[in-house]
């Protein structure tokens, strides 16, 4: 059995990418995560105990794995581009309270018919996110 650290250089490089210690910290900061990052919250994690990656290097290591289809950029709010390596279909939830962000299973809210969408639109894909208020951030109930 291959270790975590075994199983991203493996990964890494099956999508022939070269390995390098911040791709690889990058890479594994975001699969140790479900709160959809942005690129500065990867850097100051990387950087908690002692300064080790610059923001350039953190850009340019996300734009390499997302070339590479490992991670994806999320866009859920104006202006804010935040990073999922949950590359598989699923919708996302953000509380318009705190900010926080969560993954809703693909098959929660069943299939959108594309059909019924203009003829004239050429239609690759969709992803639906539900805004709302979360559990936290509710007044508790009297």
């Amino acid at each position: 059995m291959l270790s975590q650290a075994d199983q991203i250089v493996t990964m890494l490089k099956s999508r022939g990418l070269r390995v390098t210690p911040q791709r690889f910290a990058v890479y594994a900061n975001l699969l140790g995560r479900c709160d959809h990052p942005t690129a500065d919250d990867i850097l100051h994690d990387l950087n908690q105990n002692a300064p080790t990656s610059s923001q350039a290097t953190v850009y340019s290591s996300l734009q390499a794995l997302r070339g590479a289809n490992l991670v994806r950029e999320v866009l859920l709010e104006e202006g804010v581009c935040r990073y999922d390596a949950n590359i598989g279909p699923h919708h996302h939830f953000r509380c318009q309270s705190c900010g926080a962000i969560a993954d809703i299973p693909w098959e929660t809210l069943g299939n959108v018919n594309l059909k019924t969408l203009s003829p004239r639109w050429q239609v690759e894909g969709y992803e639906v996110t539900v805004r709302g208020v979360c559990d936290r951030c509710q007044p508790e109930a009297s």
